[in-house]
């Protein structure tokens, strides 16, 4: 039965339970850990402040290597029904997407990213044979990785009949990057209270809470081809391209400013802000602008502000922890590559608590638990 368009629509009710998934990442990421030994017969080691975090730093002398895999999710159903209706190919933004899945999970540990791979599992060989499609998926894959300044080094592309569903495509990266010179790490070692959190803008929903944004559309009275904004309808403004924020950090790293830590807001929303393991208070006292797809999810979904925020990026893709006599710089740095940044708030002594004054927002040390 359909839910009545007043009832709030919680990201469980689109399908995805962070308690049930997080419990099998944290075992998961416990039982890793104890393969760490293995690179000792290689003659390196882990860094293992590194598990957990965003991305897997090994320590092979004069320099780090980092790694990370992510998948899109489910932002290709999407584009493939706006195709059914637009009758245009969304594949050039979709492969930015999910470059931008790993990209910006490496460069939050301090990485310059070197070397993207792709997965792309279609539901069968036919997937392949629409010309304009295919050509616009590889074409953006390319853009995207010059606008990282990446090597695209190959990929996989299985034809999955019975796994993937018919007419489908999975699609997925891996990225490797290398943190040279060493002292660019930033897993939060020398995060301390007094350090300013510098937010940088997102462009939409990005590529996390597409299960809720396509369970809306149920709700929608022209489905994705409501209008968010004149002459901006729904499924065109879930399917703006993710940011890549490597240009940023990279700018960051030759300016000689440090990043301190940086979180990639991606699932979990702005609770991703609670990702360093140690007891701190982040005080937010001014939030950016929420982008209008993400207004129009909060308001047609009956989302409170904690819902939203807890779920979505609400405007802020990235953010950058930073000494407070490099926030202004990081900011004018951001800008200077084409991406709206705000000196948002403070780390302060614990406890474990983040809390967004302007919204009236707290939570406490239970609401992330990735380790």
């Amino acid at each position: 039965m359909q839910a009545p368009a007043n009832t709030p629509l919680s990201y469980e009710q689109s399908g995805v339970v962070y308690d049930l998934i997080d419990p099998l990442k944290v075992a998961a990421q416990r039982a890793a850990a104890a393969t760490a030994p293995h690179l000792a017969g290689h003659g390196f080691t882990e860094v293992k402040a590194s598990r957990g975090e965003s991305a897997y730093v090994v320590d092979v002398g004069p320099f780090y290597l980092a790694s990370i895999v992510e998948c899109l999710g489910s932002k290709a159903l999407v584009a493939d029904e706006m195709h059914k209706l637009t009758g245009r190919s969304y594949y050039s933004a979709i492969a930015q997407d999910t470059i931008a899945m790993a990209v910006n999970d490496l460069i939050t540990v301090g990485a310059t990213p070197l070397v993207v791979q792709a997965y792309w599992a279609a539901g069968g060989s036919d997937w392949f044979g629409d010309a304009e499609r295919a050509q616009a998926l590889v074409a953006g894959w390319k853009a995207a990785c010059d606008t990282c300044r990446v090597a695209w080094g190959g990929g996989e592309t299985p034809a999955l009949a019975g796994i993937v569903e018919s007419g489908r495509i999975d699609l997925a990266a891996s990225c490797t990057g290398i943190v040279n010179p060493k002292q660019r790490l930033s897993l939060g070692d020398e995060l301390e209270p007094g350090n300013a959190i510098v937010l940088l803008a997102s462009s939409g929903i990005h590529a996390n809470g597409l299960s809720l944004a396509r369970k809306l559309v149920e709700r929608l009275p022209e489905g994705y081809l409501t209008e968010v904004e004149p002459g901006l309808t729904y499924g065109d403004a879930l399917l703006a391209p993710t940011t890549l924020y490597s240009p940023v950090t990279e700018a960051l790293a030759a300016a000689g400013v440090r990043v301190r830590y940086a979180a990639n807001i991606t699932g979990h929303g702005w609770r991703k802000l609670l990702r360093h393991p140690g007891s701190f208070t982040y005080r937010i006292t001014a939030v950016p602008k929420v982008t209008p797809v993400l207004a129009f999810i909060q308001r047609h979904a009956g989302q409170d502000d904690a819902e939203a925020y807890g779920t979505l990026n609400m405007g802020a893709g990235f953010a950058l922890y930073v000494a407070a006599a490099d926030a202004e710089r990081t900011v004018e740095i951001a800008r200077a590559q084409g991406i709206e940044a705000l000196v948002a708030g403070r780390v302060e002594a614990g406890p474990k608590r983040l809390s967004v004054e302007p919204l009236g927002i707290e939570w406490g040390d239970d609401a992330l638990q990735l380790r």
